[in-house]
């Protein structure tokens, strides 16, 4: 007997009566048993059981040869069981404090595989068929060419329909928001302006007159700009009913006058006019208790328009003819203990007056006038 023979009889001697009879079954031989199942031969017993042996291995191989993205997709619902395992969902409270001790995200790269939900694109495919139930347009057809009608010269051409909400002003102007732009327009009036116009611009055109309709009803209204224009007059009532107005700026026009200013007024702009004292009403400014700029120079004007009110802060009245003040033009004589702090800004210079002369018309004031003092 050679070597591989005792070798075979000694492992054959190890093993139990059981694993003899499933070593056998599966068409192998048991080593040191003389016979095998199907043949007498022993050799031919051995090179069988060899080639079962080949096949098991061949089949395991071929089990773990599995691609790991399979792997994972078999042990992924699993892991998903696993990362709700630590979870009391009877006393389940997820906030910002323990959002990290209740949830582990340290493998959530691992647990969930979006691979799958990437777009497929699918090259050379058909675009799917519109939802409209209606037939698609033949392309193999032309569609046929629209024909021009040729315009009629034979009467005058109707313009075309203006929609209701279209206003002469924004056709004329530009309109932003509630702004109104009407500057270097060569507008000769004020055109009709829309009722929520806040803020009207129309510096630089040849209004001559102020109508009180021309803002009748605009009750947002809170600044005019009327700049450089050649306004001579305008109506009493064209500013006084406007609840809104804050601004009105009326530089380098031909008014004479000043028309009633609503109560609502805090600066007044009326410079290089021709304004003299007496186109100014009577305590003209006395109860306007919001005005706080008041500029009236290079007028004609020949004394102060005081009383002033308490809430004013600039006064520019230089260039003009003033001659002479009162006292209590600035401040009230009989209360010396009168102080006006809002009024640090007055302007008497170009003027005649020698501010020199009346030492006590200033005690109240933060600071003394700009003019000559000699």
């Amino acid at each position: 007997m050679g070597a591989a023979s005792r070798v075979g009889e000694r492992v054959g001697s190890d093993l139990s009566a059981g694993e003899k009879n499933v070593f056998t079954a599966v068409g192998g031989c048991v080593p040191g048993h003389q016979r095998c199942p199907w043949s007498g031969d022993p050799s031919g017993c051995r090179m069988w059981a060899l080639a079962w042996l080949g096949i098991a291995s061949l089949c395991l191989g071929t089990a773990w040869a599995v691609p790991a993205k399979e792997r994972r997709k078999a042990e992924k619902p699993k892991a998903h069981l696993a990362l709700y395992e630590n979870l009391d969902l009877d006393n389940y409270d997820l906030t910002l404090d323990n959002y990290g001790e209740i949830l582990d995200l340290s493998n959530y790269e691992e647990l969930y595989d979006y691979g799958d939900l990437a777009p497929k694109i699918e090259v050379g495919t058909l675009a799917p068929r519109p939802k409209d139930p209606a037939a698609p347009p033949d392309l193999g057809t032309t569609a046929e060419t629209p024909k021009l009608q040729l315009l009629s010269t034979a009467g005058p051409v109707p313009p075309a329909p203006i929609p209701v909400q279209a206003l002469p002003s924004c056709q004329l102007c530009l309109c932003i928001g509630t702004s109104v732009y009407c500057d270097d327009a060569d507008l000769e009036h004020i055109p009709p302006l829309p009722p929520e116009t806040t803020y009207l611009y129309a510096r630089f055109n040849r209004i001559g007159t102020i109508q009180a309709s021309d803002f009748m009803g605009l009750k947002k209204l809170k600044l005019i700009d009327l700049s450089s224009n050649s306004i001579t007059r305008a109506d009493a009532d064209a500013f006084r009913l406007l609840p809104s107005l804050q601004e009105l700026i009326l530089p380098e026009n031909r008014l004479t006058a000043l028309p009633e200013l609503p109560r609502s007024i805090v600066r007044l702009d009326a410079r290089l006019n021709s304004i003299p004292s007496t186109g100014l009403r009577p305590d003209a400014f006395r109860d306007l208790k919001q005005l706080q700029f008041l500029h009236l120079s290079d007028n004609q004007l020949d004394y102060i328009p005081a009383p002033l009110p308490e809430s004013l802060r600039s006064l520019h009245l230089q260039n003009n003819n003033i001659q002479t003040m009162h006292e209590d033009t600035f401040c009230d004589s009989q209360d010396h203990s009168q102080v006006r702090r809002a009024l640090e800004d007055i302007r008497l210079d170009g003027n005649p007056i020698n501010l020199s002369l009346f030492p006590n018309a200033y005690f109240c004031l933060p600071r003394l006038p700009t003019g000559r003092f000699s």
